[in-house]
């Protein structure tokens, strides 16, 4: 099977998930979804108030080794076992999610643009950007209905590690970007990024 990553970055709250999950209805079952997310670190052998002051918005937080290691038998078309998060304790659940093999492979992540040996494997690469007040407006919905946070303690969060770790790491990804997105994305722009991944796709059942 040939496979082709398409790499979805930007900043937190910019609607990296928003867009894989959209782009993978329309796309079925030719498509599948993973998130950087489920890299981060176990962090269960820390007390808990260790965890929190954890900085979570800088790219060492990731286990990179483990993201590429993974990274590369999704490319090669083999299963593969994926961890999976739980934000609310900083630890990775006791069961991994197997993956299946897909044509085309859907990445959302922060830092997904910065790390070149991971660049070399996509076929695509996008990057959202989102004004500082959309991303704080939805960054603050998202932690306190998915994560039981309070509106104060993410606000905090974001002027000290989120914001000043996005300009020193998530901005400048925007130069490795094929397509650079605004924040509001219409149907019309959805459209024409699903027509380019079908293409993809299109290309290796031409060859074929």
């Amino acid at each position: 099977m040939t496979v082709h990553l398409v790499a979805i970055a930007g900043g937190s709250g910019s609607g990296k998930t928003w867009l894989a999950r959209r782009l993978r209805r329309q796309l079925g079952c030719n498509a599948g979804l993973v998130s950087l997310d489920d890299f981060y670190r176990d962090l269960s052998a820390l007390s808990k108030r260790e965890r929190d002051r954890r900085n979570f918005d800088d790219p060492a937080a990731i286990e990179w080794s483990l993201f590429l290691k993974t990274l590369a038998r999704i490319k090669h078309g083999e299963p593969a076992a994926i961890p999976r998060y739980d934000f609310a304790s900083h630890t990775r659940r006791p069961r991994t999610r197997l993956w299946t093999p897909k044509p085309i492979v859907l990445l959302e992540g922060l830092w997904l643009l910065r790390e070149p040996r991971a660049r070399r494997l996509y076929s695509l690469n996008v990057y959202l950007n989102a004004p500082d007040e959309v991303r704080l407006r939805r960054r603050v919905a998202r932690d306190r209905k998915e994560r039981g946070r309070s509106r104060a303690s993410v606000l905090r969060q974001f002027r000290a590690h989120v914001e000043p770790m996005h300009e020193r790491f998530v901005a400048s990804q925007a130069r490795h970007a094929d397509i650079v997105l605004d924040s509001r994305i219409g149907d019309v722009t959805l459209g024409k990024l699903v027509a380019m991944v079908k293409e993809l796709n299109a290309k290796n059942r031409t060859v074929s």
